[in-house]
């Protein structure tokens, strides 16, 4: 291996952390959604510096060429994020259905309780109630 590839494996690995870091800090991830990524990060950076760990293990496990088992571990990685994100797709679906359903069922009551054509609509917040035309919609 070269000095070059060496080197660029374990800038990639400390990218990838970096990032997930970085999001991490800035919320635009949650922690159980990283945890795979920050997971993926330091094999990748343990791979890099020590390269002969994945040869071996490659060996130990029956694998002719390590960068297969390099694959396969990225290809198992991507089907873990994949199966938490659907998990949590179902539950969000099931929640949405079920707070629709609740509006649906808080609407009917109000349009029993009240008269239809009394229905207010909302009002605009930046509508001053002193001026003309204000809240009772005509001049005074």
């Amino acid at each position: 291996m070269s000095t070059t590839t060496y080197v660029f494996g374990i800038l990639s690995a400390l990218a990838v952390l970096a990032v997930v870091t970085e999001m991490l800090r800035r919320r635009r991830v949650r922690e159980r959604h990283a945890l795979w990524w920050t997971i993926a990060g330091i094999l990748a950076l343990v791979v890099a510096v020590f390269p002969d760990l994945l040869i071996s293990t490659a060996r130990a496990v029956g694998i002719e060429v390590p960068l297969n088992l390099g694959f396969f571990l990225a290809l198992l990685l991507l089907f873990l994020v994949t199966v938490q994100q659907g998990t949590e797709l179902t539950s969000l679906e099931e929640k949405t259905r079920l707070l629709a359903e609740s509006v649906a069922l808080l609407d009917e009551r109000l349009e029993r309780h009240e008269p239809s054509g009394v229905r207010h609509a909302p009002r605009d917040p930046g509508q001053d109630d002193t001026a003309p035309g204000g809240p009772t919609g005509h001049d005074a």
